[in-house]
């Protein structure tokens, strides 16, 4: 796939689960400089009800920032802007509504990444934006819904973690009405130190030379530390942080919380926050931490520039998991570059002009038989399970679910209910991909190396005419009752394929 120029100036949307963030940067010379920023404070997560369904007034308030947001970015190309949701949107239910209004206001599409992606950009982005120190590092981002801890080496991660706490989660169950008292501070912390206990052992074995926080909570914090201390670069420390928990029970409330260098939007999460960072350095035994400038937003500024060169995360993904599940490279090859050439054909008739519909048919083609390392019988299900539930850095849930879904219908029965969960603007082109799919891996059934003849296709709205060289069907009797096969297979789906 030919790779596009990086443009001038990329965009970068974060929405939190307590603030919504933007940051406008300039790409040149290989090297990412800031231009704008934004920043409101949503509360996303906080207006979640019982049931997980996002209630009006917070929905509103967030539609709003997006429309203030889509402003700066009216004139920004697609691929130029990257919009991901975290933790809120990953946990809210029937949120479809939602996001094609959210989608409306901002005038991009919003990607709801997983805990382990949103952790992956959270280190790119501090790695790429603070000196390279040798030795391993350790990155904490204490979130509004969940706390990321991650330990690499330079900008590659090594270990990563995605854990359901967050300031926002944490502040409303045990300060409700900001009263803080030593009680409700012990709980705070116990619920933290539950969640970590799991992952401690695992992470202490690991090991790291230095320690690193980024983001709302550990900058806040590393503000009030630079202001208690005249100024000076903030070191988050046990001691530091300890101080900063007694002083918030001496003070009683949030109402009468006094402390210089804490923004107002801050204060309603930030004795939630505070009791997660606390545990976080006692259950790990961190000492001292450094507070980084770069977070989610810039690592996906620097996953934006890999895409569009040589370093996308995704194709990553897609080799490990080849190399992981044992795919017969030749027969993907194969099968990937008919499935394209098909697409060259049909893209204009069916509407799949979008870059993503080239780039996931390419990785479904390659991970089409990873299921066979599980069991012949059904292999197509076995892979679809596979692709969907596994870790891909790179890729965001929907794509994840869309590369799942074609490599899922790619033989056999063509399930169509399985797509009721995809984004209705790609419900019926990841229908067309899998029909182009299923007509590559037909015609490369019998895994020979001799190149097929040129196949001419003309698409219309769920049709297709393959039009083969004169005599060649005769010639190749499997591969036509297999077509035949494949006609009633489509009939089923309200798809007609014919055969010239």
């Amino acid at each position: 796939m030919a790779r596009s120029r990086v443009p001038d100036v990329i965009a970068a949307v974060d929405l939190g689960s307590n603030s919504f963030h933007m940051v406008v940067a300039r790409y040149s010379h290989g090297q990412i400089v800031v231009l704008d920023r934004l920043r409101e404070s949503v509360r996303l997560g906080a207006g979640l009800d019982e049931q997980g369904r996002l209630r009006r007034e917070p929905a509103q308030s967030a539609l709003q920032c997006l429309e203030r947001f889509g402003q700066r970015l009216r004139d920004m190309r697609a691929e130029s802007v990257r919009v991901v949701g975290t933790n809120a949107l990953r946990k809210a239910r029937r949120k479809g509504a939602f996001l094609d209004r959210a989608r409306a206001a901002l005038g991009h599409p919003i990607e709801v990444i997983s805990g382990m992606e949103e952790a992956r950009l959270i280190y790119l982005g501090v790695a790429c934006t603070m000196p390279s120190d040798p030795g391993r590092r350790l990155v904490v981002d204490i979130g509004g819904g969940s706390t990321e801890i991650i330990i690499g080496d330079g900008l590659h991660a090594e270990r990563l973690e995605s854990l359901h706490m967050g300031c926002v989660d944490s502040s409303e169950r045990f300060f409700p009405d900001g009263e803080i008292t030593e009680k409700r501070m012990k709980r705070a912390r116990l619920a933290a130190r539950l969640e970590l206990e799991p992952v401690r052992a695992a992470f202490r074995a690991c090991g790291w030379d230095h320690a690193v926080g980024s983001s709302g909570t550990i900058r806040s914090v590393g503000e009030v530390l630079r202001a208690r201390n005249g100024g000076a670069e903030p070191v988050v420390t046990r001691a530091a942080v300890e101080s900063l928990v007694d002083h918030a029970i001496e003070a009683g409330s949030l109402s009468r919380l006094r402390l210089s260098g804490l923004d107002d939007d801050r204060l309603p999460v930030f004795a939630g926050g505070l009791a997660i960072l606390a545990e976080i350095l006692n259950v790990l035994k961190i000492d001292t931490m450094r507070v980084a400038d770069g977070a989610l937003r810039e690592g996906l500024l620097y996953d934006l520039v890999g895409r569009l060169t040589d370093e996308d995360a995704r194709v990553l993904s897609v080799r490990a998991m080849q190399a992981r599940y044992h795919v017969d490279l030749a027969q993907a090859q194969r099968v990937e570059a008919s499935a394209l050439d098909f697409l060259r054909q049909t893209r204009a008739a069916w509407g799949l002009e979008d870059l993503f519909a080239e780039q996931v048919l390419s990785w479904a083609a390659r991970l089409h038989e990873v299921g066979l390392d599980v069991s012949h019988s059904g292999y197509q299900k076995h892979g679809a399970y596979l692709l969907e539930h596994a870790d891909m850095p790179g890729f965001p849930q929907e794509e994840q679910k869309i590369l799942a879904r074609i490599v899922g219908a790619h033989r056999r029965k063509m399930l169509l209910q399985t797509l009721d969960d995809v984004n209705p603007l790609w419900r019926m082109r990841t229908q067309y991909l899998i029909v182009l799919l299923r007509l590559a891996v037909l015609l490369h059934r019998g895994r020979s190396q001799v190149a097929l003849p040129t196949i001419k296709l003309r698409a219309k709205e769920r049709a297709l005419e393959a039009a083969f060289p004169g005599g060649w069907l005769d010639a190749n009797p499997l591969t036509a009752a297999d077509l035949e096969n494949e006609i009633e297979y489509l009939k089923a789906c309200d798809f007609r394929l014919k055969i010239a």
